[in-house]
């Protein structure tokens, strides 16, 4: 047996194990929230509140860890490609895994 692709990783970019507050929107305009297990400039695996649906396009916002927020929380808007949902039971909502295709960093948020 030879190693070839058994155990290749397929992510990109390395995940940042991270839980943070996300606020999702399907580009049917449904708003739900969620907070993410891990991520990474390329990708993110959140549980979200409510159903989506895989091969859905959504549009978050989220503060990056400094790992990934060039050294401090930043503001991020991103525009994704869900790849994968997994329902983890009832009433314990819904693990999303999806492709981040754009991420704009924000204006710093003031009160």
């Amino acid at each position: 047996m030879s190693a070839g692709k058994e155990g290749k990783e397929r992510r990109s970019r390395k995940r940042v194990a991270a839980e943070v507050p996300v606020t999702i929107r399907s580009t049917g305009g449904e708003k739900s929230a969620g907070r993410t297990r891990d991520l990474s400039t390329s990708g993110i695996f959140l549980y979200a509140d409510s159903q989506i649906q895989a091969g859905s396009e959504l549009e978050m916002v989220l503060i990056l860890p400094p790992e990934l927020g060039q050294g401090e929380k930043r503001w991020v808007c991103c525009q994704a490609a869900v790849v994968r949902v997994e329902n983890r039971g009832e009433g314990e909502g819904f693990g999303v895994a999806a492709s981040i295709r754009n991420m704009e960093f924000l204006p710093e948020l003031t009160e």
